[in-house]
């Protein structure tokens, strides 16, 4: 038992002092603040649009004057407004279905590598079925039959990313599964859930946290396509792929309708990718100094 105690503290132990390195790189902040801006512009955006996301105040593909910085989209609507509108959903939806999807994945990945045998043939198999379908047709398959409930895209799209996850997780493992502590916990009894999530999750958590960031930025892709092409938020609701859909055909004309959505979400899929990078460098670093 005092064993078991040691390598429990020696685990909390390391854990701060990844939680320290973390907090000084300067890569994890940037990313982070990147993130944090395109999030707070979609939870208080809706309070601070000066009209409705649906109201019709000005003339089609008009150019910004004041009071509308970025002019009228296709049918007169405040294209600020509406840009201030449409983050929202897109943001929730894209974080919770990258958490699913790495969940999910990790769980079988873990599952695979740590017990083996049976549980490994099936789970691998599994992914191999999915695997053979592509991740938009797949989507769309589903999303065309039951419709495009918000809930739904969350689950499909996580699902759609966690083979993906499962197989990179699973070849970590695999190395980590057979070290002479990992046989220690086995011998003294540990469940194997316990040893999973205590010991094996945070030798494996480095292409982890490389999976998140590709998966964020996947995920935003995905959503934001999945509306483009009529399958993910339904007009009039706006929508940063929405918007990007109706007012494409004016680029020329009256671009902001399309750029301020393209920046949004360029800015929030690349904070994502540099807060991964800064948390995996964190983590891999030994000396605790500044990056």
């Amino acid at each position: 038992m005092s064993k078991e105690i040691m390598m429990d503290n020696v685990e909390t132990q390391r854990s701060r002092m990844a939680v320290t390195r973390l907090f000084r790189s300067a890569r994890t902040g940037i990313g982070l603040g990147l993130m944090i801006v395109v999030a707070a512009v979609a939870v208080l955006g809706p309070f601070l649009a000066p009209y409705g996301a649906t109201e019709l105040v000005g003339i089609p593909f008009d150019v910004p004057q004041p009071g509308s910085p970025l002019g009228m989209d296709f049918l007169g609507r405040d294209v600020y407004s509406r840009f201030l509108n449409g983050g929202f959903s897109l943001v929730w939806m894209s974080l919770c279905a990258t958490a699913f999807g790495l969940t999910l994945g990790a769980l079988i990945g873990l599952c695979s590598a740590f017990y083996k045998g049976w549980t490994d043939l099936l789970l691998m198999r599994l992914v191999d079925v999915k695997l053979a379908f592509p991740s938009v047709i797949f989507v769309l398959l589903i999303v065309t039959v039951a419709g495009p409930g918000k809930i739904l895209l969350v689950v499909l799209v996580g699902i759609s990313q966690a083979p993906s996850v499962s197989r990179v997780i699973r070849g970590a493992a695999l190395s980590v599964v057979n070290l002479e502590y990992i046989q220690y916990c086995r011998a003294i009894g540990l469940s194997g859930p316990r040893i999973i999530v205590t010991q094996v999750l945070p030798n494996v958590a480095t292409p982890l946290l490389v999976e998140a960031g590709l998966r964020l930025m996947w995920s935003i892709s995905l959503l934001a396509g999945l509306s483009f092409l009529g399958y993910g938020i339904q007009p009039p609701e706006a929508d940063w792929g929405v918007m990007i859909n109706e007012n494409r055909n004016a680029l020329s004309i009256q671009p902001w309708a399309v750029i301020a959505p393209i920046v949004a979400i360029a800015v929030f899929t690349i904070g994502g990718n540099i807060f991964a990078e800064g948390v995996l460098r964190s983590l891999g670093r030994t000396d605790g100094g500044k990056d």
